[in-house]
């Protein structure tokens, strides 16, 4: 009789693509049972890696202050159990401002898990290193601040056309094509297009005044566009792929890619990059609006809140989390930021590892409810009347000319009520406040996108 799949099932061997080729030699070569089990040792495969029995413990810095937000922190605190069966996973955290991102054992925004020699892309998501960047502009005038940053920024879907896009480093154009995973030409030249640009959604240009001193300060928040996003898909793809060889138990969401593998150090070396392609991102429209006003920057620093960040064998990360330990930043050049909504300060923290918050602070004020359940909530108004009420005093423009209420002050959850508890467990200390003065958003890109217009048919 032929050899067949069904018989290398029974010696124990799990179905994979070396089947066919292992078939085919035996069969040809009339292989006897010692020779095929002989044969077979090069396709030996590791055990399976189950999902812990028990979900791994994780420290909980939420507590729900009002009845609204008693499902969002129930829902929150159900996926990290869920998530915390994966068996890479040694810890984790959530945040005051933590809110669920998708089915029961997902991620959380606001959620930090600390992997032993593994990297999971989708615990980064496809905005990797989203992040803030703020830069001192002294006593300028804040309206023209304000005015030059937004001739400069672009927002919305795509990139810059040829002819507007910003210089990048050939260095680091280089050094995505000695990379396995960045060495891909469309990939490339989405980066240079991309560059000088903050996308949609809930990424923000902000100019507002230091509590402390009165000098003007611009920040920035936005990750690394499309390029990130191609190297999302590309690490998603390789960590399910050891996800179907090792564990198959683990949810797709939760797929890792080994560290000591030869795809787990190119894909930590990609992040690396991505990183300074987004940090570049951010500097050159920083630069450009100094530029143009002609003035020399008092101060810089930046943070990202959403990325994965290495201790040794421990993978830290953080999806919506903002790192205050020096270690997990190696070109630290001052505090951190985290941003509120549009009408509340940008507080500038520092903090240090204690037994609550895993090296983190929360990065924001995230949400209760979902976009389309606040817009449905606002529905008995207009949307100029919501956009009067909660922007009054302050200088809101939406770069696509088309208000996004979804973005508005009250889409977030209380910004009194994250602070509190960023004081309550003792996450980190404020040690400054830019108060607001106006921001730029992307605003509703879908309401006049070309891809929503109706095609007409020639009568």
């Amino acid at each position: 009789m032929e050899f067949n799949g069904n018989n290398l099932i029974e010696l124990g061997y799990r179905s994979a693509k070396w089947f066919k080729e292992a078939i085919a030699h035996i069969n040809e070569n009339n292989l006897d049972e010692n020779q095929i089990t002989a044969y077979l040792e090069q396709f030996k495969q590791p055990d399976l890696i189950p999902l812990h029995e028990m979900a791994k413990d994780f420290i909980i810095n939420i507590r729900a202050e009002h009845e609204s937000e008693n499902d969002n922190v129930e829902k929150v605190i159900n996926t990290m159990k869920v998530l915390m069966k994966t068996p890479t996973l040694i810890n984790g955290a959530i945040m005051p401002d933590a809110c669920p991102t998708g089915p029961e054992g997902q991620i959380p925004v606001g959620g930090v898990v600390v992997a032993k020699n593994a990297i999971h892309p989708g615990f980064h998501s496809a905005d990797i290193c989203c992040s803030v960047m703020l830069t001192d502009f002294g006593k300028a005038n804040p309206k023209e601040v304000l005015d030059a940053a937004h001739s400069i920024t672009h927002f919305g879907p795509g990139g810059r056309p040829r002819g507007e896009q910003m210089e990048i480093s050939q260095e680091l154009m280089d050094a995505f094509r000695e990379n396995y995973f960045l060495n891909d030409e469309k990939l490339i030249s989405i980066s240079r297009s991309h560059m000088g640009t903050q996308g949609d959604g809930n990424h923000f240009l902000f100019v507002g005044i230091s509590k402390n001193t009165g000098n003007t300060m611009l920040v920035t928040h936005h990750g690394s566009r499309a390029p990130g996003a191609a190297l999302y898909d590309k690490g998603m793809k390789v960590a399910n792929r050891f996800r179907l060889e090792i564990s198959p138990e683990t949810l797709k969401e939760n797929a890792w890619i080994p560290y000591e593998t030869e795809e787990g150090k190119s894909y930590w070396e990609a992040l690396q990059l991505i990183r300074t392609w987004t940090k570049e991102n951010h500097t050159s429209i920083h630069d450009a609006t100094l530029n143009k006003l002609g003035i020399e920057k008092q101060d810089r620093y930046w943070n990202e809140h959403n990325f994965v960040f290495k201790d040794g064998d421990l993978f830290y990360h953080a999806k919506g989390a903002t790192p205050l330990d020096d270690k997990f930043m190696p070109d630290i050049t001052g505090p951190r930021l985290i941003p509120l909504n549009m009408s509340e300060p940008v507080l500038i923290v520092q903090g240090k590892t204690n037994e609550r918050n895993l090296g983190f602070a929360p990065h924001g004020a995230g949400r209760n409810f979902s976009r389309t359940q606040h817009k449905k909530s606002l529905a008995h108004k207009t949307i100029e009347e919501v956009f009067e009420e909660e922007t009054k005093g302050l200088d809101i423009r939406f770069f696509s000319n088309e208000i996004d209420i979804s973005e508005l002050p009250t889409a977030y959850k209380s910004a009194k009520n994250v602070r509190a508890q960023i004081e309550e467990y003792g996450l980190c200390e404020v040690l400054d406040e830019v108060m607001p003065y106006g921001c730029i958003m992307a605003g509703d890109v879908q309401k006049n996108a070309p891809w929503k217009k109706k095609k007409f048919r020639k009568a």
